[in-house]
């Protein structure tokens, strides 16, 4: 099967020291700090969710939920304390329901009702290509500093290099679950009632970029 190529490139990694008004700090949306938010509060409760985005210094976002693009770092920071406090097995699980949370969010908000029903309709390749090219245009809501590639096809392969999410983490194993889910969660809903994701490379086990295949045959 022939395949298409789409590539973002962010800004170049912000300094730790820049201020949180500095244009060359990289954004994300505001789905991974929400929905990291739910996830917690679902499989730790009130309390410990409070804890750990204290730890990290992010208690205002509980005070007052981020409705704009917000600061990678702030990404960056509750990954990095959730894995280190509850370990790596617990973060992941909450990577993974915060994906899901996430791509439900985009499916009731941001990918138009009208579309969803022809997407679902279409053979897998040609909604998997449909899919995969809007998304990599939005890949800089996602991916903050970090450059996102994709290529259709079967399996169908993105990456993001310079990935907020495992930024800093060493492992043994994949640790992207947030991605996976996310992504996992919509071509499952829009493209094929199989498909799944699979991370094949990450940072964090020291690979250039994480790298994951979706499959659905």
């Amino acid at each position: 099967m022939s395949s298409t190529a789409t590539e973002r490139h962010a800004a170049a990694p912000p300094s730790p020291h820049a201020p949180a008004s500095d244009p060359a700090v990289a954004r994300i949306g505001p789905n991974a700090i929400i929905r990291m938010i739910e996830a917690l509060r679902e499989q730790v409760g009130e309390a410990e969710t409070a804890r750990l985005f204290g730890l990290a210094d992010l208690s205002h976002h509980l005070v007052h939920a981020p409705d704009h693009m917000v600061d990678e770092r702030d990404v960056v920071a509750i990954h990095t304390v959730v894995r280190d406090v509850l370990g790596l097995a617990a973060a992941r699980a909450a990577g993974r329901r915060a994906g899901e949370l996430t791509a439900d969010y985009l499916l009731a908000n941001r990918i138009p009702q009208a579309i969803q029903p022809i997407l679902k309709i279409l053979p897998a390749g040609v909604s998997a290509r449909i899919l995969l090219g809007a998304i990599g245009k939005h890949s800089w809501t996602f991916a903050g500093s970090g450059v996102f590639t994709a290529t259709a096809g079967h399996p169908v392969r993105f990456s993001i290099a310079g990935n907020p999410v495992c930024r800093g983490a060493t492992a043994d194993a994949p640790v992207c679950d947030y991605y996976g889910a996310t992504f996992e969660r919509l071509f499952r809903t829009l493209v094929h009632g199989h498909a799944t994701v699979t991370e094949t490379a990450c940072e964090a086990m020291g690979a250039p970029a994480c790298t994951f295949e979706i499959r659905w045959r």
